[in-house]
């Protein structure tokens, strides 16, 4: 039904797929607005409220004594990773997990997980890392998933707490090292390496990567022997149409500013809305598939040199490339136009 342009969900949806649309719409609303609305409702408590005492200790606590719990392994609940609302965002799209035959970790190693591209939201890597419903516990029983993100996050009251709990950490370098360095193995890093900055590339049907310059998560690797597992989840970048950016632009250089200044990236994604198609938030229906490829070896070097990580660094490229191009005839409408792009 289309009213004024506008096309309109049809009333006869089954409540599933409301529930599906509901779930990934409150995803993508957390993930933006989580923290915003985390801060004023704590101002509110504090400054508005006879319970400000609760609301000072929440920032003693946040603050202080629990400051560094997103460098240092996360806080953890299978609970929360077990939630239904994962669920639905999961078959909303729907998202699919596999991995290259024979691939296998070794339980007693920790791995680093270098996961593209980034899109606007990273529902892929999420589903898999972050929650026990994308398939990862299915597949590798013996290791433990932690999906990286931006440390900034771990400061926004509330959001912070739900990270925490489906197992997140920071992606800095102390927090990379910590897990890669856990005693006895069991531990899956999940980096998105191009970072947010990959958001602004987002478009339907492009695979355009930043990585040629990305070397530190090697450096880490290589002082902690971690396998690199390379991982590119098809169909990320379809989710959202984007506001043309081309690079030079205003409106690129508006949002690569924002975020030199402020480390978010101010993508402006054009999805649907809750009961239109037409415009909105909430991402497209889109199938999405994350592929797991065969681990690169690492050698633990406890000081390498700019010549192991570039010889690392190479070869990583070389495979996560060869991925692509060996699983793209598998999960892409038209394979032999799409090409790979590695800035």
């Amino acid at each position: 039904m289309k009213i004024l342009g506008i096309k309109f969900v049809p009333l006869n949806v089954p409540i599933q797929k409301r529930l599906q649309t509901l779930a990934a719409g409150a995803a993508i609303s957390t993930m933006i607005f989580g923290g915003l609305i985390g801060f004023i409702l704590l101002a509110y408590v504090m400054f508005y409220t006879q319970y400000w005492t609760i609301a000072l200790l929440y920032v003693c606590w946040t603050y202080i004594l629990d400051v560094k719990t997103g460098e240092t392994g996360g806080r953890e609940l299978k609970s929360v990773r077990s939630w239904l609302w994962w669920k639905y965002v999961r078959d909303y799209f729907p998202i699919r997990l596999e991995r290259v035959p024979w691939v296998k970790l070794d339980p007693e190693r920790n791995y680093l997980f270098c996961c593209f591209p980034h899109g606007i939201l990273p529902f892929g890597s999420f589903s898999a890392f972050a929650s026990n419903w994308g398939g990862f516990q299915e597949l590798f029983p013996n290791h433990t998933s932690h999906l990286l993100t931006l440390s900034y996050n771990f400061f926004m009251p509330a959001l912070r707490e739900l990270i925490l709990s489906t197992g997140m950490c920071s992606s800095s370098a102390s927090s990379i090292n910590y897990l890669l360095g856990y005693p006895g193995g069991g531990k899956a890093v999940a980096l998105m390496v191009g970072g947010a900055a990959e958001a602004f590339n987002c478009k339907p049907g492009q695979y355009r990567i930043i990585l040629t310059k990305r070397k530190g998560f090697v450096k880490i690797a290589l002082k902690n022997g971690a396998p690199l597992v390379p991982v590119i989840s098809f169909g990320e970048n379809d989710l959202y149409n984007q506001v043309n950016n081309p690079k030079g632009s205003l409106i690129r250089r508006i949002q690569e500013k924002l975020k030199d200044v402020t480390g978010i990236a101010f993508a402006i994604p054009m999805g649907r809305g809750l009961f239109q198609y037409s415009f909105g938030i909430i991402p497209l229906q889109r199938p999405i598939s994350t592929i797991i490829g065969k681990p690169i070896e690492v050698k633990k070097v406890a000081n390498p040199t700019q010549e192991q990580v570039n010889e690392l660094h190479a070869e990583f490229m070389k495979q996560i490339a060869n991925l692509f191009e060996e699983q793209k005839y598998n999960y892409l409408s038209n394979p032999e136009q799409t090409k790979l792009i590695i800035d």
